[in-house]
């Protein structure tokens, strides 16, 4: 059921750290239930070394959007200037938006929300004047992810190794 119609996305701020940082839980052990130990590991974010303090980070230096149903956040996601800097992915050459997070209340699967925010992202970039939007995200799994991200309109363009990690980037242009 696609209930995409009823999310409201929001700016987020500071207040907002603590339900990101309890999807990100319940985004691995929702992972984890189903097999996939290797896209986020199995810790909870919460207890990971710098966990805590990158989503603050997220919700303070960077762009939040919370995405809400009936009040209630749903989702969220995160809007940079550019890739992290942690990452091994090549800048843009361009001016670029890319999303850093998006993550989605497992609850509330099925019912758009990283659909709609990644709409959202794209307006955003549209109203900034930028024309280039990037994600990079888990290509193992058989590509799901990758293919989530491109049935939003994103396009494949590299590849990375994060130590074993598969990851991909994928790029999405803005009229």
């Amino acid at each position: 059921m696609n209930d995409a119609h009823d999310i409201r996305i929001r700016p987020g701020s500071p207040a907002d750290a603590p339900v990101v940082l309890d999807m990100l839980d319940s985004a691995v052990a929702w992972m984890n239930d189903r097999g996939n130990t290797e896209q986020w590991g199995t810790t909870p974010y919460s207890r990971r070394p710098g966990g805590a303090e990158r989503v603050e980070r997220y919700m303070t230096g960077n762009t939040p959007y919370i995405a809400e149903s009936a009040g209630t956040p749903v989702g969220a996601m995160v809007l940079d200037s550019g890739p992290s800097p942690l990452m091994p992915i090549a800048p843009a050459g361009e001016p670029e938006r890319f999303v850093r997070l998006l993550v989605s209340d497992r609850r509330h699967a099925g019912r758009g929300i990283g659909a709609a925010l990644l709409a959202h992202a794209v307006e955003e970039t549209r109203r900034a004047g930028v024309r280039l939007l990037r994600v990079d995200c888990w290509a193992g799994g058989g590509g799901r992810l990758v293919a989530f991200y491109e049935q939003n309109g994103f396009t494949r363009t590299d590849t990375f190794l994060d130590g074993t990690w598969p990851g991909q980037v994928l790029a999405r242009r803005v009229a």
